[in-house]
């Protein structure tokens, strides 16, 4: 059983940490940064949030998680890359798979916006796992903009890392996201 959550990890979160420690069950969690935002959302270097995660991952010590950069292997230019081909593309490198995609509250509102909607619930499991802790990577870009701490937003790892503001480009001028 593979659960994939996808999400920007603009930077990883305390909230994400929330849903993640609820997919125990699954044999694998993919961990799957967005290349190329779909809704056109700014985010910081694919390569700086994939570095991120890892330490993010490091921090859950949770054995299930791994990252997946897969979206940036099916990239061409900076066309967003849907649900819909990473599922397909993952079902068709590992074929008996039983693949449940995981949505968080912004992206479960905001499902019937999703390419091919209707083919994915017929295909694959959706899950709906909203965070339990309502920290977002908006809250942690807002305080890094701001010089505040961030250290009771995210993993310790994250946040040193984060803490080397020059590596990381942030805007003063935030989206909501998770």
């Amino acid at each position: 059983t593979i659960a994939v959550f996808g999400s920007a990890f603009n930077p990883p979160s305390l909230g994400h940490k929330s849903v993640l420690e609820r997919l125990q069950r699954f044999d694998r969690v993919l961990l799957l940064p967005s290349y190329a935002h779909a809704w056109g959302k700014v985010m910081i270097d694919y390569d700086a949030r994939c570095e991120l995660v890892d330490a993010f991952i490091d921090d859950l010590n949770q054995p299930n998680l791994e990252l997946s950069r897969l979206e940036q292997e099916m990239a061409v230019g900076n066309e967003p890359i849907t649900t819909y081909a990473v599922l397909s593309k993952l079902q068709q490198q590992i074929p008996d798979a039983e693949l449940t995609f995981v949505l968080g509250p912004d992206n479960f509102l905001n499902f019937a916006k999703f390419f091919n909607c209707q083919e994915i619930v017929k295909k694959w499991q959706i899950l709906a796992c909203p965070e339990t802790v309502s920290i977002r990577s908006t809250n942690l870009r807002d305080n890094i903009v701001n010089k505040r701490s961030i250290s009771h937003l995210t993993t310790p790892t994250v946040a040193r890392m984060l803490d080397d503001r020059t590596r990381y480009c942030f805007h003063e001028t935030s989206t909501k996201d998770h």
